[in-house]
């Protein structure tokens, strides 16, 4: 039975008998007869009692309109439910740490000025793990630093980095450093999983330099401010200490021919319907690259 059949019988039901229902519905008499019929078949069980002119409800026809006024209203409550959902401006947006840092408020300060009405839930992981969300459908889209493995994600890169290394000022330390520098130096990284660890260490390998970590910060903050009070060194996303090397609470150092370079990049599933909102966000992240307002 569908939901034609329970409002036409509602409507007979309230209206007091099929010719008056039909004309209600703009339907012919014989087709409201032929519904009703359909519905006392499947039921196995008489809907009204039929006395001279009179159209009269039996017992089971009580019970039936009971629960068809239930099911007709329900379903008029989950179509107002979904077109309000439909109305709704809402995104999950995932950002690595260190984008997350340096970016994300930026752009969602932007975003909200440009599209007032729309709702974003943000959550700021390393990159490990918003692939991870992605996949599961938990997140919309996700800015990353850190390579992806899966197969099913595309990304689309919106704004060049690099890592630099940093210490706390005052070491008396050349501005170049060998790799034999390098080696005695204890560094404080980010954890496993995050995209400037990983960059960090496949340069490093590559090089076939030797390092030695001194700590494992799940956030930039606590990295640097092990820096500044002197207890190692480290490599980060030159945007996330512009601050700290402008004030001189940080300074930068490099080895020859050791570079660290990266692309920020949006990444969503290959199969994610990419919505005028999306697409909206990934304009905006376009914006914030240098040079993009021309």
């Amino acid at each position: 039975m569908t939901l034609r059949h329970l409002r036409i019988f509602i409507c007979v039901c309230e209206e007091g008998g099929m010719t008056k229902a039909a004309a209600h519905l703009h339907m012919t008499q014989p087709s409201v007869s032929q519904v009703v019929q359909e519905l006392e078949e499947h039921y196995g069980n008489r809907l009204f009692e039929r006395l001279g002119r009179r159209l009269l409800l039996t017992e089971a026809g009580a019970e039936l309109l009971r629960y068809a006024r239930q099911q007709v209203q329900l379903d008029l409550q989950t179509e107002a439910a979904m077109r309000a959902f439909a109305d709704r401006h809402r995104l999950r947006i995932g950002a690595s740490v260190t984008i997350g840092e340096v970016l994300l408020v930026d752009l969602l300060e932007g975003l909200y000025q440009q599209i007032p009405e729309l709702e974003i839930f943000s959550e700021i992981h390393n990159t490990a793990e918003l692939e991870a969300m992605i996949l599961r459908d938990e997140l919309d889209l996700a800015l990353v630093e850190g390579q992806v493995q899966s197969e099913y994600l595309v990304e689309k890169p919106f704004m060049e980095d690099s890592l630099i290394f940093v210490e706390r000022p005052g070491s008396g330390r050349e501005f170049f450093r060998s790799p034999e520098e390098l080696g005695k130096i204890r560094f404080f990284l980010r954890e496993e999983g995050s995209g400037t660890r990983l960059l960090f260490e496949q340069e490093m390998h590559a090089w076939g330099f030797s390092f030695e970590i001194a700590g494992v910060y799940n956030n930039a903050e606590g990295i640097k401010k092990a820096v500044r009070a002197g207890l190692g060194a480290t490599v980060i996303s030159r945007r996330a200490v512009a601050a700290d090397l402008q004030a001189g609470r940080l300074q930068e150092f490099c080895v020859p021919g050791l570079s660290f370079k990266r692309s920020f990049r949006i990444l969503h599933h290959k199969d994610k319907y990419l919505s005028a909102d999306i697409q909206h966000v990934m304009a905006a992240c376009a914006e914030l690259a240098p040079g993009s307002h021309g």
